[in-house]
């Protein structure tokens, strides 16, 4: 073959690019209508859980609202009188009163003591949950469960029997120390000692969903960061701290988050335990704004207190919404 019939060498042609305005990623075409269509599936999706939402809570909430906004009592409420605006006198008088301060002082402190016994437990018992043998671990996630799935009603007559005066199991133990009689001592006689038992009560039914949360978490830790970390000199503390604790961030921070939100809304738990009339010295924020409107009848000052909750657990949903936020972006 000469060099001549080398150069006349018949080349394939090449692939042509489809023509404008007939592909799938240009404006106008069927495969952008589709893109679109996929986009709305799952708004389309999300359409009768929103709805939901919305007539459970919609109409409570701007009834909440309008009736803090109003002075509301028994004859508005019989309709013997017509509802009166008080435009922002309501919260004017909640917001002077040293006893609502009180109370959120109370719940503040209440709720921290609760989500970081909560956390500390949890992490703890999540932790030695790892170095069990696999029939303890599911024995002890049963039993987890079978506590979780209580009804709180139940969680509280089991609680109120454990701390009784005169039949409390546990002033009998104590009492079996030498040195200590417990025998018809009264915890709820104080705030103090009476909220640390409902505190106990609020833990014990949080902790389950905390340890079944952190173990999930701790089968994601590399075994063989652990590994290094111990090659390098550290200890089970420093193994914890530089290795399992940054991995677990962001599933401690949505558990501490979430549990902040429960345990400021805390309600039955208080109210079955001091028997429905909850002393000074044992209000939070439900059960205060809950006398002021069904037992004082004053419905405009309870909605004012209620909706200050509102806005109050609302900044920890926006820290939660935050979180959740990051945790999709990284993923």
């Amino acid at each position: 073959m000469s060099a001549a019939d080398t150069t006349t060498a018949k080349v394939p042609p090449l692939r042509q690019s489809p023509p404008s305005g007939s592909g799938a990623g240009t404006p106008g075409t069927p495969g952008k209508k589709t893109t679109k269509g996929a986009a709305g599936i799952p708004w389309l999706l999300l359409a009768p859980c929103l709805l939901v939402l919305v007539l459970v809570l919609g109409y409570p909430l701007l009834r909440l609202v309008t009736l803090s906004f109003q002075h509301f009592g028994q004859p508005q409420l019989w309709g013997f009188q017509e509802a009166e605006s008080a435009g922002f006198e309501n919260f004017s008088k909640i917001l002077g009163d040293t006893e609502f301060w009180a109370v959120v002082l109370r719940t503040v402190v209440f709720t921290a003591g609760a989500v970081v016994l909560t956390m500390v437990l949890g992490m703890m018992i999540a932790l030695l949950l790892q170095k069990v043998s696999g029939w303890v671990k599911a024995l002890i996630n049963i039993v987890l469960v079978a506590s979780w799935g209580m009804p709180i009603i139940v969680a509280t007559a089991i609680f109120k029997w454990l701390f009784d005066a005169d039949y409390g199991v546990l002033n009998w133990l104590l009492s079996k120390v030498p040195g200590v009689d417990m025998i018809g001592h009264n915890w709820f006689a104080s705030g103090p000692q009476g909220l640390a038992v409902i505190m106990l009560l609020v833990v014990w039914g949080a902790v389950p969903f905390v340890v079944i949360t952190l173990s999930a978490g701790l089968t994601q830790v590399p075994k063989e960061l652990e590994e290094a970390a111990r090659l390098d000199g550290a200890g089970a503390w420093g193994v914890f701290r530089f290795v399992t604790l940054p991995i677990l961030k962001p599933i401690i921070v949505m558990l501490t988050t979430l549990s902040v939100i429960w345990d400021m809304g805390v309600f039955p738990q208080v109210y079955v335990m001091r028997n429905g009339h909850p002393e000074a010295e044992f209000q939070v924020l439900t059960t205060y704004s809950f006398d002021k409107a069904f037992v004082v009848n004053d419905y405009g000052t309870g909605s004012a207190i209620a909706l200050v909750t509102v806005f109050l657990l609302l900044g920890v949903v926006a820290v939660y919404m935050r979180q959740m936020l990051k945790i999709g972006e990284v993923e």
